[in-house]
């Protein structure tokens, strides 16, 4: 019965796409491009105080007639906005009034940079004209500023771009007033006496949740940034040669719990670092970012979790000189709209530079090691540009220094080489054809590595990989085709290439893997990978998308990517529908449905999944959403770590969320995700709860708390050897896992701010039912293991399970109780004082406990106890940099 309503299913879904793509589309836009011309300042420039009262603004009109673009779609808005544009050799000047019949009303809401709280405008500008690329300037009505450079489309918006601008604003009785003033050595053009650049301007109206634009783009629009209005008038500006050189200084304390006999371990920690960061502007479109010997100290910590998976968990970006400019040497390999495990997957992850070093060296009894957290980064640079022929670039180098544990024995001490000196190169280009239409573009990757002790045999020497893609767009950008193909090359010693083979990404070792074999005399691995998709991506409420992407077994990413998994081939399809305009007691409602197929290179089925998905914002501006998801059955290669692959039960999820008006001060959230595994395998459950309450205007609390189940029947414990043949053992697990995530903003000024964070967790873990694997793919779940009962299994008091499986009385193997306790608390407290644009001030403090405590009971109230039980590791700094700009 259910294989009928699949292929039913399947067969009226892809019955709708093919009407949907072969529809007739509406034509080219509708909404003819509106001009600005603007004029060159032949006087005194216009003082930035935002009280707009400089004749010189006389010279130029308004721009007006503003469209409402939410929720209303294409109406009038309730209060319009009118703008100016001067020019000279150096600055691009801009006012803008917000016309508000109860000015009184306006909300003055304060946030950090790029923080995008209560009434604001916004002006986003084609300085290269590609159409496809963009600089966004945003202040509140507050005075906080928002900068984001946009590409592809509209599709990135990069709030990591931190330019130098000067904005001020005002409130009189027509409403409110901005006037900005940008260098254009912020922007980017090409060299020629006449310039049309695109143009945009957004308000948003916050009490009313309203946003309109100058050029009314609809919220349907396939894409934003080709369809912005044009602005004439600018000619004779000359390239501005943009140099920034900001040196720093860190002072550093570190206070921490003492451990007897350990020379390394003293308690305390003190040293000043240097560095030094640079931007040189080589011509009006190509950028030199640099740093040397940077520091990261105010960075946010990674939030804490365990993984029970066998695969590494994906991290944010957040080092500023990295996540700055990120997208341009972004190479995502799938780009789902339907989502996936695969959307991870990049050749570039610059995490991978300053990582922790690879090797750990073994102690003896009474020895004690001192590890480097990790790799020192000696210097990088960015290289980025695009020519007025479309031709954009981005390569960036990096070298992370060789690092040394320093082993002590008995006053004894010795250098252990722990990461070996690297070289990182990352090239990205892409080539604009047809006004932007159709794009081709190319990546290459190589890290080398200086291997000179054997112990480190374990790590490619040389790692390689590249790729090239392209997307295409057709009828007015409605529809697209897109791709990308890629491959990798590792080479190094045998070890190398044997642990690359048997690593969890891979398991050539699987003796189910009848299409894979380890080749222990390899010293090289080579494999591909790549992404079709097709899709509709604007136009009408209808859009779809469909597509396939593969790893193939050899595929190795991880010197200076990210891939999750390789030995796959994942097929998706999404088709969504949306009402954008408010109807009844709804301002807007979306509906999806997701189709899923997976196999690997052996032709092995390993998952199908469907999932219907909606969301909706009612009228009183509340939230809600909700989603079903099916699976049939699902066979992993990954779960018993190189075993056989193991065959799950299918199962149903559901989740939903619910969200209130986000415009109160006091603000909700709810969301709840269930899953229900089949024959009681499995059962998930995941709680998450948002508070957020803004007493006044500067200041915003947030508390985050989650709590989550996990019981599993299958869960891998380890691998034991039994005369010739291994044992794979699982068991069922209950896990409980509960943190709650603190964030306090306090902005005295748009330059002046006082942050803090702090996430207390902890996750316990009870194993019971312990199994050994026997026919991983049996029809049910209770053929597929041997459960160990009576005298076949016994707990040791040093901690361990013996296995007797023939009941002779004697031990065959024996494995570690695996039950775990894990708590952990990390906080950031930073106040962050910009006292000229560019220049900081920092002071901070943060603080580490960890630990895995005894929990006797999983309750809030003994967790908090444990958890602060554990001595703290404090680290306070300040650090102050200066920006000198010429």
């Amino acid at each position: 019965m259910f294989a009928r309503l699949l292929i039913w299913t399947r067969f009226a879904v892809a019955t709708v796409v093919c009407v949907l793509f072969f529809q007739v589309a509406s034509g080219q836009n509708q909404n003819p491009k509106k001009t600005y011309t603007t004029q060159r300042i032949s006087t005194v420039p216009p003082v930035i105080d935002g009280l707009a009262n400089d004749p010189v603004w006389e010279t130029v009109e308004w721009g007006t007639d503003f469209t409402q673009r939410i929720p209303a779609d294409g109406e009038k808005p309730s209060a319009q906005t009118a703008f100016k544009i001067l020019y000279d050799d150096k600055n691009f000047y801009m006012l803008i009034r917000a016309y508000d019949d109860e000015p009184n009303k306006i909300v003055q809401r304060m946030s950090r940079r790029d923080g995008f709280e209560g009434d604001w405008v916004e002006v986003n500008i084609d300085s290269y004209f590609d159409q496809r690329s963009a600089f966004s300037f945003t202040t509140s009505v507050s005075g906080v500023k928002g900068d984001e450079a946009i590409s592809n489309n509209g599709d990135n918006w990069d709030p990591s771009w931190d330019p130098i601008w000067y904005v001020r604003t005002s409130i009189d009785d027509k409403g409110w007033i901005s006037e900005f003033r940008i260098p254009l050595t912020q922007l980017r053009f090409g060299e020629k006496e006449k310039h049309v650049w695109g143009i945009q301007v957004t308000r948003r109206n916050f009490r009313k949740e309203e946003i309109s634009n100058w050029q009314y783009i609809p919220q349907n629009a396939p894409g934003w940034v080709h369809l912005f209005g044009e602005l004439h008038g600018i000619s004779g500006i000359k390239s501005q040669k943009q140099l920034e050189i900001q040196p720093y200084v860190v002072g550093q304390m570190e206070r921490y719990p003492q451990e007897a006999g350990n020379p390394f371990a003293t308690g305390k920690l003190d040293k000043v670092t240097f560095g030094l960061d640079g931007k040189i502007g080589i011509t009006s479109d190509i950028t030199l970012d640099f740093t040397v010997n940077p520091d990261f100290g105010q960075v946010e910590a990674d939030p804490s979790q365990v993984n029970l998976t066998a695969f590494e968990v994906f991290f944010r970006e957040q080092r500023p000189f990295f996540v700055e400019s990120k997208n341009i040497l972004n190479y995502q390999i799938t780009s789902s709209t339907a989502g996936g495990s695969y959307t991870t997957d990049n050749l570039f992850y610059s995490r991978r530079i300053g990582r922790p070093p690879h090797y750990s060296p073994d102690t003896r009894e009474n020895e004690y090691a001192q590890q480097p957290q990790n790799s020192s980064i000696l210097g990088a640079f960015k290289l980025t540009g695009k020519t007025k022929r479309g031709f954009s670039f981005g390569i960036l180098e990096s070298l992370t220094s060789r690092e040394q544990a320093t082993l002590d024995y008995q006053q004894s001490r010795r250098k252990v080489t722990v990461e070996p000196l690297t070289n990182f190169f990352v090239g990205r280009v892409q080539q604009d054809f047809n006004k932007g239409n159709t794009i081709v573009g190319g990546i290459f990757t190589a890290t080398h590595r200086d291997l000179t002790e054997t112990h480190l045999n374990n790590l490619h020497r040389s790692a390689y990989t590249g790729g090239v893609d392209f997307v295409h767009n057709w009828k007015d950008r409605k529809y697209f085709f897109s791709g990308n193909v890629i491959f990798s090359h590792v080479a190094g010693s045998r070890e190398a290439i044997l642990a690359t083979q048997t690593a969890q990404q891979r398991f050539f070792q699987r003796p189910t893997a009848t299409h894979l074999s380890v080749d222990s005399t390899r010293t090289s691995l080579t494999g591909t990978g790549g992404t079709f998709k097709i899709g509709k991506s604007g136009g009408s409420k209808l859009r779809f998308e469909g597509g396939v992407t593969w790893r193939s077994p050899g595929l190795e990413l991880n010197d200076v990517g990210f891939l999750r998994s390789a030995d796959q081939i994942n097929q998706w399809l999404w088709v969504g529908y949306q009402v954008l305009k408010p109807f009844r007691i709804y301002r807007n409602f979306f509906v999806n449905l997701n189709q899923y197929r997976n196999w690997d290179f052996g032709g092995v089925n390993t998952l199908n999944s469907f999932n219907l998905n909606f969301r909706t914002q009612f009228k009183n501006y509340w939230w809600i959403g909700s989603g079903l998801n099916y699976d049939p059955g699902t066979i992993s290669n990954a779960d018993l770590r190189g075993g056989p692959a193991l065959r799950y039960p299918g199962g149903w999820g559901h989740w939903y969320f619910v969200e209130t008006d986000n415009r109160k001060k006091l603000q909700f959230s709810f969301e709840h995700n269930n899953y229900w595994g089949q024959q009681q395998y499995s059962r998930q459950q995941d709680f998450a709860l948002g508070i957020s309450y803004r007493p006044f205007n500067s200041l915003q609390i947030t508390a985050s708390p989650s709590y989550g189940l996990n019981e599993h029947a299958m869960q891998y414990v380890t691998t034991q050897s039994s005369g010739t043949d291994a044992r794979y053992l699982v068991a069922a697990i209950d896990q409980k896992t509960l943190g709650v995530s603190f964030r306090l903003n306090y902005i005295i000024t748009p330059n002046l701010t006082i942050q803090y964070y702090g996430q207390p967790f902890a996750s316990q873990g009870k194993y019971r039912d312990f199994k050994r694997v026997t026919d991983s793919k049996a029809e049910r779940l209770d053929q597929r293991y041997h459960p160990f009962a009576g005298p076949e299994i016994a707990y040791r008091a040093e901690g361990h399970y013996a296995i007797d499986e023939n009941g002779d009385g004697v031990q065959d193997y024996q494995f570690d109780k695996p039950d775990f306790d894990f708590v952990q608390f990390r906080s950031n407290l930073v106040a962050r004082w910009e006292y000229i644009p560019g220049s900081t001030l920092f002071l901070v403090w943060s603080q580490g406990r960890t630990g895995d405590p005894a929990i006797d009971r999983f309750t809030l109230h003994n967790v908090s106890r444990n958890l602060f039980d554990i001595q703290a590791h404090n680290v306070f700094l300040i650090k102050y940099t200066y920006r000198f700009v010429r």
